[in-house]
């Protein structure tokens, strides 16, 4: 399965998925840190890949959703945005409802 394959697989199999730089608990660069606390402030459960630990996935995102920074976020496999968008859907509480939507849905569907 070639990187392109993979990223659709987890972006269809994850209700939300951010590929980032580093992890959640150490991540690499300022925008991944930020983005991560918008989303654990959801309280939600999600699903992320360190881009580092993958160089195919690090080199193919950028052209799958056609977004060529990181981290880049996932709902429903969606591409949601990079972390300004992030922040701002998490300050107006859109990103919240969205969360909530998406593992509301995941639940149901499992």
């Amino acid at each position: 399965m070639d990187a392109l394959e993979r990223i659709k697989q987890q972006v269809t199999e994850n209700p939300i998925i951010i590929y980032m730089k580093g992890s959640p608990d150490f991540p690499q660069c300022g925008f991944s840190a930020r983005s991560t606390q918008a989303l654990k402030a959801c309280n939600v459960p999600f699903s992320f890949i360190n881009i580092f630990e993958d160089e195919e996935i690090y080199r193919a995102l950028p052209k799958f959703a056609n977004w060529p920074t990181f981290p880049q976020l996932y709902v429903k496999g969606e591409l949601i945005g990079g972390c300004d968008i992030t922040l701002d859907l998490f300050q107006s509480g859109e990103l919240k409802k969205m969360l909530d939507e998406a593992v509301a849905s995941g639940k149901k569907a499992a």
